[in-house]
């Protein structure tokens, strides 16, 4: 490649990166990341009922898996290769 094209994506990408920096150092300075009621709300408003359909649906999912694996098993332990 020529000078000339490679002075021109260095320069390019070092603005870019630059632009990049200066866009994080702005949210960060004026509270974008900044969500210190995320997890207190989760947990203040979820209910029994809600916690228990969470319960229940992560029994049914190992359940599932179980099952899944167990299958499995079984048909690796009736294989039998042709003749």
């Amino acid at each position: 490649m020529s000078d000339s094209v490679m002075t021109l994506m260095l320069g390019v990408s070092t603005f870019l990166g630059a632009l990049g920096l200066i866009a994080l150092l702005w949210g960060l300075r004026s509270g974008q990341f900044d969500d210190q009621a995320k997890f207190l709300d989760g947990a203040r408003f979820d209910g029994e009922e809600e916690l228990r359909d969470a319960v229940m649906m992560e029994r049914k999912k190992e359940e599932a898996l179980r099952k899944k694996q167990q299958e499995k098993e079984k048909r690796e332990k009736d294989y039998r290769p042709a003749d």
